[in-house]
């Protein structure tokens, strides 16, 4: 089994180009539009909320509309979310935008991302199969990192050539040609399973808000699927904000300019590198076995940082910090296998909608913690986090990997078999 294995299939690899083409696109927009309203308005307050304003919102999208991803045709669900995002693009680069409308539109796009995420991953998982479905979302992984990388490099390359505007607008063209593709190459499939008989209405299921509330509270009260969402939103959430802080801290520790950056590629390039290694060397059980272990080395490198360090051995601590994110591989399957079916378009949408909050709050948390430590405390606090979180999920993720669903298909309902195997 490789990663060839998944990329043989073709919804997936349709799935797979325009999600990474659409990151690319979403990271040149946030840092165009950070660019042109500190330009604009000279508030670094200001410039950090439009950097990260396609988060926070997500929260709302999740919480009441996520039950749309399981009620509505997934393709032009898909495609029209791209062409959403391709209009707020071209709306901010083109239009005097007040900075105020500029940020609630933004916030508005990112109420949409929720669910037509959870759209998205629900056909990858609808699509591939056992540990195919892993090397996918591994795939999938790297390629997001990967592209955040260069949607950075190349956003400020564009910047400073095109300027923010210019920007904005090769940002808007990207989300234009990931919407061509999914409504060109991607099959128009029917309305999932129970989701109403008319092609995308509520076929009697209540309101859209309501049912969101409803899944999302039977979600949650799971244990084995409320200990695999906590595994997949903390730490990410600690680690991104320990990442907000590499800057002060570069500057605290004297390490000069640039040092920051080569942290933060640091931090990104052990991510592709655990990932690769954990799915190309590791087996499904074994995967599964080194979550909770890979889960503390994705926080133990941070605990150091409280000592003074060399930049050298910083940068070696959060290489390591970012392979210990492989552990995300151990949680996939279990996750999908312990899904509904009828919810699982909305179970991926309340997962991206926690783990982007989360992200989005993680940052601001320890910002406030390193207004009243030094800046090395807060990292460290965010590392032992991590820690405390992997020793309370060891014994939930222990039971999760043994849970398989009942029935024919695996993956299909919720629970009842023990058996080893894997995911995320």
């Amino acid at each position: 089994m490789g990663y060839r294995d998944a990329l043989r299939e073709p919804m997936f690899r349709v799935l797979f180009g325009t999600r990474t083409l659409a990151i690319m696109a979403d990271t040149l927009r946030m840092l165009a539009l950070s660019v042109l309203v500190y330009g604009s308005t000279g508030s670094p307050l200001l410039a950090a909320a439009a950097y990260g304003m396609g988060f926070l919102p997500q929260m709302a999208g999740g919480a009441l509309l996520g039950s749309l991803a399981d009620r509505l045709r997934p393709r032009p669900l898909i495609w029209g979310a791209y062409a959403l995002e391709a209009a707020a693009g071209a709306v901010l680069g083109l239009l005097e935008v007040p900075v105020a409308a500029a940020l609630v539109l933004v916030a508005v796009v990112a109420c949409a991302t929720p669910v037509f995420a959870g759209a998205s991953n629900r056909l990858v998982a609808d699509a591939l199969e056992g540990d195919a479905y892993v090397l996918g979302r591994s795939l999938m992984g790297m390629a997001s990192a990967a592209a955040q990388l260069v949607g950075l490099a190349f956003g400020g390359i564009a910047v400073a050539a095109l300027g923010a505007r210019h920007a904005l607008l090769a940002a808007a063209a990207a989300h234009v040609v990931a919407a061509l593709l999914v409504r060109l190459r991607l099959p128009d499939l029917p309305v999932p399973p129970r989701a109403g008989r008319d092609g995308g209405q509520a076929g009697g299921r209540g309101s859209v808000v309501g049912e969101s509330w409803a899944v999302n509270r039977r979600l949650l009260a799971d244990p084995v699927v409320r200990a695999l969402l906590l595994a997949q939103w903390l730490p990410p959430a600690f680690v991104a904000g320990s990442e907000g802080l590499l800057v002060p801290y570069a500057g605290a520790r004297g390490y000069g300019a640039g040092t920051a950056a080569l942290l933060l590629g640091c931090s990104a390039a052990g991510m592709l590198l655990g990932n690769f290694a954990g799915a190309r060397l590791l087996g499904p059980v074994a995967r599964e076995r080194l979550t909770v272990p890979l889960m503390a080395v994705f926080g133990l490198p941070l605990v150091p940082f409280a000592a003074p360090l060399p930049a050298v051995c910083a940068a070696v601590l959060l290489l390591v910090c970012g392979c210990g994110f492989a552990y995300e591989l151990g949680i996939q399957r279990p996750f999908v296998e312990a899904l509904p079916e009828e919810g699982r378009g909305q179970a991926f949408a309340l997962l991206s909608m926690g783990l982007m909050t989360s992200q989005g709050m993680g940052p601001l948390v320890l910002g406030g913690l390193a207004e009243v430590m030094p800046v090395g405390a807060a990292v460290a606090c965010a590392g032992a986090a991590t820690l405390v979180t992997a020793v309370c999920l060891r014994g939930p993720l222990r039971r999760a990997r043994r849970v398989r669903p009942s029935g024919d298909a695996a993956g299909g309902g919720a629970g009842g078999v023990l058996m080893e195997r894997s995911v995320s």
